[in-house]
């Protein structure tokens, strides 16, 4: 893939449509979902904040409802966007709860409950060395990461075509502590 690194737009354009067009992406969420699931089975939070699936992302919510079956206190949030500080919030979500669309067109979670996630599972467009996550360009994942106390654990999520080798981080990028994708584990600094 030749897009210049320092094009950001260009580069998250160009990996977004190679993740439409992966051959047998269905087979690679699921290899991604026992990834997830065996990934899971080490931690030790009970609040995991995710996200809902746009462009041909990868879908952690089957994992996750698995996961929160297990232990009656788990819970796990949709992000929702707090419009005055450019943030995310994180709302309980379940299977079948109240949906609404939010002014991006992503379903979020209608009148649940706020929480403050111990993990934070990250969509990546792309992903460099070091915990480097490309994003959508909005700077909300960074802001929100930025601002929460205490900072919850992070770990990525994406397919393996998205690694960047040569992608450079910029000041307001926060580093992720694991990266996952359907080839297994990319790195973990916990373990």
């Amino acid at each position: 893939m030749s897009v210049d690194l320092n094009d950001r737009t260009a580069l998250r354009h160009k990996l977004i449509e190679v993740r439409l067009n992966l051959p047998h992406r269905l087979e690679l969420a699921e290899q991604l979902q026992e990834v997830l699931r065996v990934w899971l089975l080490r931690r030790t939070e009970l609040t995991i904040g995710a996200y809902w699936p746009i462009k041909g992302e990868f879908d952690p919510l089957p994992a996750l409802y698995r996961w929160g079956e297990s232990h009656p206190e788990r819970r796990i949030g949709l992000p929702v966007v707090d419009k005055d500080h450019g943030t995310l919030r994180f709302h309980v979500w379940y299977p079948g709860c109240p949906m609404e669309e939010d002014a991006y067109g992503i379903p979020k979670p209608k009148d649940t409950e706020v929480f403050e996630p111990q993990l934070l599972l990250v969509p990546c467009v792309g992903y460099g060395p070091f915990g480097l996550r490309l994003g959508y360009g909005g700077g909300f994942m960074d802001r929100t990461l930025a601002a929460l106390q205490p900072r919850p654990a992070t770990a990525g999520i994406g397919y393996a075509h998205g690694f960047q080798p040569l992608l450079k981080a910029e000041p307001h990028d926060v580093p992720l502590e694991a990266m996952l994708t359907e080839e297994g584990v990319v790195w973990d600094i916990h373990g």
